[in-house]
């Protein structure tokens, strides 16, 4: 595990890359995991919660010397209206982007593509009472979007974050996200009231520690939240994490009669399922 660091850029660079946005801030959380913020292309108009592609350009071909853009799908972490683009990533050694992009540092350039899309926004779901985010790992980041958006506020009474990690170290952004949106000056004073954080661990003994889908099943979730009324007509989620929660989190939630929507066909919840294989 790496110490928790910060550089920021206060002067940036001019771009050459195909679609280059300069990277301004990189802070490492642990040996596998950072975040990232690069400016924004002055055009760029999104939906909280959508992704966009980043990327760096590949090696030189041995034998062509031709390059080409490795590229991944990453979830926008700052809302709609943030003057700087944020992401959150995981660090994979031999990952063929992921073991490049953990070694930027300000001034350096990233490629961005600026078509964003994505189902975990307001539009993709009918309104209710409350609205859950139901995210592992690095699918927090939708939600780091969302949470600092005000229509989230606006549509729902009270608004749920559970973020589950295997060691307490990698739930360090999640505490983060909720400390700025608490003191967030758009969305603080709601957020005060509305808001609820629920983090769990899976390996590292933490104060609340468990799979997600196994604290829903057995009702240790409602129970700690002293919610009694989860239904189709109360509640709303949105689901981000690995191949397997997302399989679970379907089930489980079409047991309670939610709905899966879309944003040609809002419903009851909604499942990212752009990252994963």
């Amino acid at each position: 595990m790496t110490e928790q660091s910060t550089v920021t850029l206060r002067t940036a660079t001019p771009a050459t890359l195909p679609d280059a946005q300069t990277v301004t801030e990189v802070e490492h959380y642990t040996d596998s995991l950072f975040r990232f913020r690069v400016t924004r292309p002055p055009s760029l108009r999104f939906r909280s919660g959508e992704f966009v592609m980043i990327g760096l350009m590949s090696d030189p071909d041995p034998v062509t010397g031709k390059q080409k853009p490795l590229l991944r799908a990453y979830s926008i972490a700052s809302p709609a209206w943030d003057e700087t683009l944020q992401f959150y990533s995981i660090k994979v050694t031999d990952g063929p982007l992921t073991s490049k992009l953990q070694h930027i540092q300000p001034g350096d350039q990233v490629i961005l593509r600026p078509k964003p899309v994505g189902t975990l926004v307001h539009d993709a779901l009918t309104p209710a009472k409350r609205i859950w985010f139901f995210s592992t790992g690095t699918g927090v980041a939708p939600f780091a979007s969302l949470l600092r958006e005000p229509e989230t506020y606006e549509r729902f009474e009270q608004v749920i974050l559970t973020h589950s990690c295997r060691d307490v170290a990698e739930l360090k952004f999640g505490q983060e996200l909720i400390e700025a949106t608490k003191d967030d000056m758009l969305v603080g004073e709601e957020a005060q009231s509305k808001l609820i954080y629920y983090p769990t661990t899976t390996r590292e003994t933490s104060t609340k520690m468990g799979r997600i889908t196994t604290l829903l099943e057995d009702g240790s979730l409602f129970t700690d939240l002293g919610i009694a009324d989860f239904n189709a007509e109360n509640d709303r989620a949105m689901v981000c994490g690995s191949m397997g929660l997302n399989k679970d989190m379907k089930r489980i939630l079409e047991s309670y009669s939610l709905r899966e929507g879309a944003n040609s066909d809002p419903g009851d919840y909604v499942i990212e399922k752009a990252f994963v294989g």
